[in-house]
């Protein structure tokens, strides 16, 4: 186990490291920062009075208006002197979020990218290829320095290609594979077109992440590839890939806490919740020098999962993501997340795990389809088994969401692939709107 001691500290001791680590991040954010300045001035807190875990919760939080407004280096506490790279998030929402590394963070990063790699299995004798996006997205350089950190053979295949990505996959000898699982799904897929069989190549685990999955879709990956698949947790503004990872026993994200304390925060109220309850995850980053964040909400929902761990990390686990905060649908005054829809799906068998949920409006209320792909072996012109297809899945979402939605089965290969992350949701309700007004 890499960095074993870090990984395994007591509870006690984890809190210790954490209270200095914390104590001494107030100080250096309050002097570097003026967001931060204006914030504590504001609140009336005073950096030296921080000097416990628990402190944490009379801190102010961050959220990303508040890196949108420093747009782009007004929220870095080094200076660009001591800035070596740059990413950002996609901007999907907005303005964009711009984060900075020094040398020491990115070193960081790597050695945080390894252990989740050596938690999968993986050694300095593996071949890895790297199917993430290079660029400002923080995947495919993550997972690139953190397989070169490990000792392994780092592939920068990047996204998109998916027939190159096959080749290289079959003709490099290559042992591991980091992908958005939906990429991950397209790679199987074209596969099995070009008569490719991915269980026979030497092929033995996958590092998944970047957008929430459930596990039937996991089983699918495992399957198609013969692979044992692996989460991988981390967003842009804390780090990227790395901040949490799976080990074999698939029973949660293992938190690195010596350089991340984390909250889990009920979604109204932002009081904090009890392990094994379901909230919005807070993180403050312990250790980042380039753009440390202070009790960022990342809108992203699960809960601690209870409990010691048998890999022996005794690290706090975190569920594997459920949704957003930001993404959650409310039907009918039920919420509902695109991954329960997703979960429903994967165990239909007449289907395939390509869909989108496509949001209209029918007179004064929100109207919701759900199009997923028939499995190519059932044939499309076939009225009677569409009907039966279609009232499987109508019956399989009303019974997992308690509401009834509607369902339209469309042909294998309509619904549009994804080399990165993949666009579940479409909305149409604000161009339906601004149509009227017209």
């Amino acid at each position: 186990m890499l960095d074993e001691r870090e990984q395994c500290l007591s509870r006690e001791e984890r809190d210790v490291v954490q209270a200095d680590l914390l104590h001494k991040l107030c100080r250096h954010v309050y002097d570097h920062v003026d967001t931060y300045r204006k914030k504590f001035d504001e609140f009336d807190i005073d950096p030296a009075s921080i000097n416990t875990v628990g402190d944490i919760a009379s801190l102010p939080f961050t959220v990303k208006d508040d890196l949108r407004a420093a747009y782009p280096y007004k929220m870095f506490a080094a200076p660009m002197d001591d800035i070596v790279r740059v990413h950002s998030s996609s901007g999907t929402t907005g303005q964009v979020s711009v984060v900075g590394y020094t040398q020491r963070d990115l070193d960081m990063w790597s050695r945080l990218v390894a252990r989740a790699l050596d938690a999968a299995g993986a050694t300095a004798a593996d071949i890895m290829q790297i199917s993430y996006g290079y660029g400002l997205f923080t995947g495919g350089l993550g997972l690139h320095y953190g397989t070169e950190h490990l000792g392994a053979t780092a592939i920068p295949v990047s996204g998109g290609n998916t027939q190159r990505q096959i080749q290289i996959l079959r003709d490099f000898g290559v042992t591991g594979i980091a992908a958005t699982p939906s990429y991950a799904v397209l790679i199987a897929e074209t596969a099995q077109k070009l008569g490719v069989d991915l269980r026979e190549l030497p092929i033995r685990f996958g590092i998944f992440g970047a957008e929430p999955w459930s596990n039937a879709l996991r089983a699918q990956i495992e399957e198609a590839f013969g692979l044992e698949a692996f989460d991988i947790y981390g967003l842009s503004e804390i780090l990227g890939p790395g901040v949490g990872f799976e080990c074999h026993e698939h029973d949660g994200l293992h938190i690195n806490e010596d350089h991340f304390l984390i909250e889990i925060l009920d979604t109204e109220t932002l009081a904090p919740v009890a392990d094994g309850t379901y909230g919005e995850v807070v993180f403050t980053t312990l250790t980042k020098e380039g753009i440390p964040l202070l009790r960022y909400r990342t809108r992203d929902i699960s809960r601690i999962v209870a409990g010691d761990c048998a890999c022996g990390r005794t690290t706090r686990r975190l569920e594997r993501i459920t949704g957003r905060s930001d993404d959650m649908l409310i039907i009918r005054g039920v919420n509902v997340y695109p991954s329960q829809i997703e979960q429903v799906l994967l165990d239909v068998a007449q289907v395939a795990p390509h869909y989108q949920i496509v949001l209209s409006k029918k007179g004064a209320l929100d109207d919701v389809e759900v199009r997923v792909e028939l499995d190519p072996q059932v044939d499309f012109d076939e009225i009677r088994s569409l009907e039966r297809i279609t009232n499987i899945v109508k019956d399989a979402l009303a019974s997992a969401l308690a509401i009834s939605v509607r369902v339209k089965l469309v042909e294998s290969g309509t619904i549009t692939r994804s080399e990165g992350k993949a666009q579940r949701l479409v909305d149409l309700r604000n161009a339906e709107e601004e149509g009227e007004k017209r």
